[in-house]
């Protein structure tokens, strides 16, 4: 494990309102950042949106309103959202900031002057909603964009190039490492679909609209969106400006830096970006992991077929760990899941209500009843049922840290749920309410009570990533504070003597009936 960590989302594309299908990837990159600070792993977490464009320059428009105005509504929309989601990011990167502007002309006016970028013209089929060219052969009979499956126009335009196949090399070596692009099959979409056919020449520069950065050496040109979009992830971290410490920190050997992205944009992390970061003499990301979409049983969620669903609904009724413990253990992160009412319903019932929130109150009720609220010593070994539930807690606590290393956040959390599984059926192994009727067995009863509480103390600091209000409240109610890490578990006797605050219901059972249609009238164009 490296000392420090770098994580970044994909900077979002702020031409609408975000919705519950931003708010996932952003939370799983918010657990995994928080599951690295609770590691003692130093980590700087980046997010942020990507405001340049055509089709920004043409919402804008329709709207009556400049760009600047446009962006700075949706940035503010996107930075209300990760509030409410209780995302505890380092920075939000915008690209309209000065700050970043001004690398990207640096960078621009560095590859000219290296002969990276040339000026040409261009004649290819252009999709406007992913801000990419196609070719003939792309595109098909049919102009349809091969991402979006949106219709393409015929455009020609005076451009510059970045010479791809003069950096071909550090792709192809890229990709030799294994944990390079992640989910594999994403891998052999990239060296089949791009790199085996030929790759072309990167158009980095457009003249047909304004609303873009000012290429410093050509008035007439404003960088492309692709160009301008992925130099984010160095310009939010001070490169080549006055105070460029962050950068000399976050962007070393010493850092695992971990970019997160969509299926479609897949191709300019893995293909184009390691080429510009090999021009400016600057290492590649350890990791670019493709996250999956919610899907809707109508297929992806988007505004374009009234299928989204808002956060703030659910977060105001539900609470915000609800929601967040949701999108992080019903969809696999890397695949695509599908978002239904029910399966909301059933997987907080199951888990949060059913498995630990009863194991945190039926524990906290037997030690306030059999030992005045104080938690027994922790001693191995005392009953027949000990030994296996000991070896449970150390055997899970190490599947859940492989699991996170590896962004495999569901089973991880999976791991916690069999925890707890594990501690209820101990419950009913061991039979407390038994136990406590017979004075010779109270050292029975005893280790009954500090193994339970042991458990509901690892189970929270591993959940802690994920549930960030309740790890709180019940830190609180077992008379801890609120600093704990993945280090406190080492101490085994924590809890010892530690006086417990019996708290209230954790999570509130969900009522199928009444909860299923309202999450579903939550569907957007519907009440």
């Amino acid at each position: 494990m490296k000392k420090k960590c770098y994580i970044t989302t994909p900077i979002y594309y702020p031409s609408g309102n975000p919705h519950l299908g931003h708010a996932y990837c952003t939370t799983m990159c918010d657990i995994f950042a928080r599951y690295k600070k609770n590691m003692g792993v130093e980590t700087y977490f980046l997010t942020g949106t990507d405001e340049h464009g055509q089709k920004i320059e043409n919402k804008a428009k329709e709207e009556n309103i400049t760009p600047q105005e446009y962006v700075d509504i949706r940035a503010d929309g996107f930075k209300k959202l990760w509030s409410a989601m209780k995302i505890d990011n380092n920075d939000f990167i915008r690209t309209t900031e000065e700050r970043h502007m001004k690398v990207v002309q640096q960078v621009f006016s560095r590859f000219l002057k290296q002969d990276d970028i040339y000026l040409d013209h261009y004649e290819g089929w252009y999709c406007t909603h992913c801000e990419s060219f196609w070719t003939e052969t792309q595109a098909t009979e049919a102009h349809i964009c091969p991402d979006c499956g949106r219709p393409v126009h015929l455009e020609k335009e005076e451009s510059y190039f970045f010479r791809c196949k003069k950096h071909i090399d550090v792709v192809n070596k890229a990709f030799e490492n294994p944990e390079f692009l992640t989910p594999v099959s994403r891998k052999n979409e990239m060296i089949n679909n791009f790199i085996k056919p030929g790759i072309e020449d990167l158009c980095v520069s457009r003249t047909s609209f304004k609303w873009g950065i000012p290429v410093l050496e050509n008035e007439n040109h404003v960088v492309y969106v692709w160009l301008d979009a992925l130099v984010n992830y160095i310009s939010a971290l001070g490169y080549l400006s006055n105070d460029d410490s962050l950068f000399k920190e976050f962007w070393d050997d010493d850092t695992e830096i971990i970019h997160v992205v969509g299926a479609d944009i897949s191709r300019f992390h893995t293909i184009y970006w390691p080429m510009f970061l090999n021009c400016l003499g600057l290492r590649l990301p350890d990791k670019v992991f493709v996250h999956g979409l919610i899907m809707m049983k109508d297929g992806k969620m988007s505004k374009s077929k009234g299928n989204v669903i808002s956060p703030y609904p659910l977060i105001e009724k539900y609470g915000v760990d609800t929601v967040r413990y949701y999108l992080a253990r019903e969809i696999p992160f890397g695949q695509n899941g599908t978002f239904t009412p029910q399966e909301f319903v059933d997987r907080i019932n199951g888990d949060l209500v059913n498995n630990y929130g009863n194991l945190v109150s039926r524990t906290l009720s037997m030690i306030t009843k059999y030992f005045n609220g104080v938690i027994p010593s922790y001693e191995k070994g005392i009953t027949a049922f000990d030994k296996d539930l000991e070896e449970k807690i150390e055997t899970n606590i190490n599947k859940y840290i492989g699991l996170m290393e590896d962004l495999n956040i569901s089973d991880a959390l999976q791991v916690v749920m069999d925890l707890c599984m594990a501690a209820n059926k101990y419950i009913e192994d061991n039979k407390p309410w038994e136990l406590a009727k017979d004075e010779t067995k109270v050292n029975e009863l005893k280790s009954v009570m500090s193994h339970l509480a042991r458990v509901i103390l690892v189970s929270t600091i591993l959940l802690k990533p994920v549930l960030v209000e309740t790890f709180e409240k019940t830190c609180k109610s077992l008379g801890l504070s609120n600093n704990l890490d993945m280090e406190s578990l080492k101490d085994e006797h924590l809890l010892d003597g530690k006086i417990v605050d019996k708290t209230g219901v954790l999570f509130p059972r969900l009522n199928v009936e009444t909860e299923v249609p309202y999450i579903a009238s939550l569907l957007q164009g519907i009440n």
